[in-house]
């Protein structure tokens, strides 16, 4: 039997603080929240990105948060597809976060959220 992959369903990102993430995923990368997650017992939000998710859980991380690689490619990331990466760019800038663009050349970049969890946009 052959396995038929249908897509990627959604990502768990492991949240210090829910309402400091929230401000940071949704109040400056503007994603909706899906208010059908039921309560699991601990503090979290999902995340609407198209048909896909990103699901914020805070609960106690067991990586380490200092010493990841300054190019967030290099290490654990959630990548999204954007239709175009000017408008990301223009708000990491306003809002002072650092980023590094992709090394393989392609319209990416990379960049951490305030746990370090490191995001990788990608310009379809």
């Amino acid at each position: 039997m052959k396995i038929e992959y249908q897509g990627l369903n959604h990502a768990s990102v492991l949240v210090s603080n829910l309402q400091a993430s929230l401000d940071f995923y949704q109040g400056i990368l503007g994603m909706a929240i899906d208010d059908s997650r039921p309560d699991l017992g601990f503090n979290g939000a999902w995340l609407q990105i198209a048909e896909h998710q990103i699901h914020l859980l805070e609960l106690p991380n067991p990586d380490p948060s200092d010493n990841r690689p300054e190019h967030a490619g290099r290490d654990r990331h959630v990548a999204v597809t954007v239709s175009d990466i000017k408008p990301l760019l223009l708000i990491l800038e306003q809002e002072k976060i650092k980023y590094s663009k992709s090394k393989s050349g392609r319209a990416a970049v990379f960049f951490r959220d305030p746990d370090g969890n490191g995001l990788e946009y990608v310009q379809r």
